[in-house]
């Protein structure tokens, strides 16, 4: 801690210490409490930017931490704002995903059981420390930039997770000294050797290796890519780990671990190693996957490696600084004739089942690939046309290609986390992929992307409403009621929001919108009807 003191008030040692901390951009919306805050950010030169809903303020955070690989920030007010964004921060817990959370709370001395000030909650930090884990209330000024210190060590550290930050709204005008704190040295240690060492030799002997990639594993491509040239093994990746491994490589089988192929091909691998997976109900649909040979794990968090599934080697550590390490023990390899055979048996298999499953879907998912450049980004919501769709039959390349709600499976996420994740990389062309129930919940941030002027294809597929549920009432033989949906006029409405609006039937017709989409001056969405959008 720095022995320099300043005068501060609370919103400026706010402030301070996120720009201390590399924060370059804040998504929220200003309140009554918060003013203290903005004026601070405004003359820090941090930039802002205004979603219409806290909840797309929490999942832009979410796309702009996924894409650079650095904790998001989020900024409410209290009470009713910091509750909006619960659901976006819950999201980012369960994929494991960075976001700061900042709020102001009740004052210092609020009764403990309220006399009515606006926007009071009993106890807001309890109610995020609830579902997130994390949450913390100073108790000075001075306080604050120790706070978020240890904040960001939280989000940096182990394994990444949300952290919510509350700021008593009378703290955040008062004045008081304040003593700057740098930014904690987080260290990402491999696991220790004598495991890696004795995985090295399972590996070195194994006759049929394969490689399971989930969303931890994201920080580690290139030594992942060297690793499975080496050992020869095909990769399948889960929704987050998706592009880590690029889907064009020989090796890849795909991305998706609910397919049968993939429940065969670990039957039949003598040594599997997953990395940064929890090989979770979300990502297998279909219940766990059996390893009649070793399983090898490596996971930054300790719990979850015996979580799901418990393996024969259990490699604690750092995705990246652990692949490296085997790969040092493993030494220089070639990519085999042999291994590319062996991956492309599996590649045909799983494609079949993927394409059966996603046939609907099929001429849609072909056009964006004819479209979409090296390194683009999707982000998805939890809509059919994206887990049947695109989830296994697009493929992609390059770390946080596909951004999916996976584990929470929350509805609106794809729109405000395409706008954070363009934000996040501007050079990168990016698209937001919905359904049009899902649509709904955050279609307001439109305008946000309008106000941002981002040229983002928001792609709304319109199959009357909730498909998927109604799927599941047709196959309980259960009346089909509350899942459809009168229509919306989506490209009248992206046009009142100002962006551009159109409506495609056909292929031919979606994959030149598309392009024209990545070419304008602001948003523009392709509305999808018919056959194409699974109708």
């Amino acid at each position: 801690m720095s022995m320099t003191q300043s005068r501060l008030s609370g919103g400026e040692a706010l402030v301070r210490a996120l720009v201390a901390h590399g924060t370059e951009l804040v998504f929220g919306i200003p309140g009554t409490h918060n003013l203290g805050i903005y004026r601070a950010l405004a003359e820090h030169g941090v930039r802002h930017v205004t979603p219409r809903h806290e909840q797309g303020a929490g999942f832009a955070a979410d796309g702009y931490a996924r894409v650079t690989g650095r904790p998001g920030v989020c900024l409410t007010t209290s009470g009713p704002a910091v509750l909006n964004a619960m659901t976006a921060v819950t999201q980012s817990y369960s994929d494991s995903v960075p976001i700061l959370l900042i709020s102001p709370g009740m004052p210092l001395r609020h009764p403990g059981r309220g006399n009515g000030t606006l926007h009071e909650v009993r106890d807001q930090s309890a109610a995020l420390e609830a579902v997130i884990g994390y949450s913390h209330r100073v108790q000075s000024v001075a306080e604050i930039p120790l706070a978020v210190a240890q904040a960001f060590a939280h989000m940096t550290s182990g394994r990444p997770r949300p952290a919510h930050l509350e700021i008593p709204l009378d703290l955040v005008d008062a004045l008081d000294k304040v003593s700057e704190v740098a930014p904690l040295l987080v260290t990402h240690p491999p696991a220790d050797a004598v495991t890696i060492a004795a995985a090295a030799g399972r590996l070195t002997t194994a006759a049929k290796p394969g490689l399971i990639i989930g969303g931890g594993a994201k920080g580690a491509s290139e030594e992942i890519t060297a690793l499975a040239e080496r050992l020869g093994a095909p990769v399948v990746a889960t929704a987050n780990g998706k592009g880590t491994f690029s889907e064009h490589h020989p090796l890849s089988i795909g991305a998706g671990l609910h397919h049968k192929a993939v429940a065969d091909f670990v039957a039949d691998c003598d040594s599997v190693l997953a990395i940064g997976t929890e090989l979770a109900s979300t990502d297998l649909w279909n219940g766990p996957l059996k390893f009649p040979g070793d399983l090898i794990r490596i996971d930054v968090d300790p719990a979850q490696m015996i979580t799901n599934a418990l393996p024969d080697h259990r490699l604690v550590g750092d995705a990246r600084a652990t692949v490296e390490a085997l790969n040092q023990r493993l030494g220089k390899g070639s990519l085999s004739e042999e291994a590319v055979k062996r991956a492309e048996r599996w590649q045909k298999l799983f494609r079949k089942h993927a394409r059966t499953q996603g046939a609907v879907w099929l001429p849609l998912v072909e056009a964006m690939r004819e479209v979409l450049s090296p390194g683009a980004i999707v982000a998805g919501d939890s809509a059919m046309a994206c887990y049947y769709g695109t989830l296994s039959n697009l493929p992609l390349e390059g770390p946080a290609s596909f951004l999916y709600p996976t584990g929470f499976g929350t509805l609106g996420y794809g729109l405000p986390a395409a706008i954070g994740a363009q934000l996040g990389a501007p050079d990168r062309q990016v698209v937001a992929l919905h359904g049009d129930g899902g649509a709904m919940f955050t279609l307001p941030e439109l305008a946000t992307a309008a106000q941002e002027r981002l040229a983002l294809p928001v792609i709304i597929c319109d199959n009357g409403g909730y498909g998927e549920i109604r799927r599941e009432m047709v196959e309980r033989s259960e009346p089909v009621h509350g899942v459809n949906l009168p229509g919306v006029d989506f490209a009248l409405v992206a046009k009142g929001l100002n962006c551009h609006g159109v409506t495609v039937d056909g292929e031919d017709r979606f994959a030149a919108a598309l392009r024209k989409a990545f070419a304008a001056d602001r948003p523009t969405v392709i509305h999808v009807v018919g056959d194409l959008a699974g109708a």
